[in-house]
């Protein structure tokens, strides 16, 4: 069962995290943290 969608409201706060499955690295490469703010820069723009 998938769980429910998450409320947004306009002009909210939120806090983005991200870890990996049982403390495993979540990145590939050195320019892989990089590449990631880059796409949540562009999509906080939107």
């Amino acid at each position: 069962m998938a769980r429910p969608l998450r409320l947004e409201y306009v002009g909210a706060i939120y806090h983005v995290m991200s870890r990996g499955d049982q403390r495993k690295d979540i990145y590939d490469d050195d320019g892989d943290p990089r590449r990631w703010l880059e796409t949540l820069g562009d999509v906080c723009e939107r």
